[in-house]
C-alpha cells in the first residue's frame, strides 16, 4: 500500500501532473520545464524529486544535462496504470493544452543564453 499512496501523492499536485503531460511529449531538463510552466529552477527539481521517488519519472545525465523522461512503470504496477492512463487524460484541458502548446518554441540552448 505505501507505493500505491506515493504514486497517488506524487499526482495529487498540479504543477507535478503539467510535468508528466510534458514529459510524454519528449525529455526535458528543469531549465526547459521551468521555462513552460514558468516556477523557479528549486521548485521544479523538488516536483521531479517527489515523481522521481514515486516511479513517475527518471533521468539521465548527457554531460552537463541532466534530461528527465517518463518511468516506464516497471518497479510497480500502479506506477504502470497511471502512467498508461495519463497519457489519455487530460489533453482536453486548456491549461495542459497551453503548456505544451509552448513546447516546440522552448530549448534549452536559447534558455541558457539569456
Amino acid at each position: 500500500m505505501k507505493q500505491f499512496i506515493k504514486v497517488m501523492k506524487a499526482l495529487s499536485d498540479p504543477t507535478r501532473v503539467k510535468i508528466m503531460k510534458l514529459l510524454q511529449h519528449r525529455m526535458l531538463c528543469v531549465c526547459e520545464l521551468r521555462a513552460a510552466l514558468g516556477i523557479a529552477q528549486s521548485t521544479t527539481s523538488k516536483h521531479l524529486k517527489i515523481l522521481e521517488e514515486a516511479g513517475l519519472t527518471a533521468f539521465r545525465k548527457d554531460g552537463l544535462w541532466v534530461n528527465y523522461y517518463l518511468a516506464d512503470g516497471s518497479d510497480s504496477p500502479y506506477t504502470a496504470t497511471l502512467l498508461g492512463s495519463l497519457r489519455h487524460w487530460l489533453d482536453d484541458d486548456p491549461e495542459i493544452r497551453s503548456i505544451v502548446e509552448k513546447l516546440p518554441d522552448i530549448h534549452r540552448e536559447s534558455i541558457i543564453q539569456r
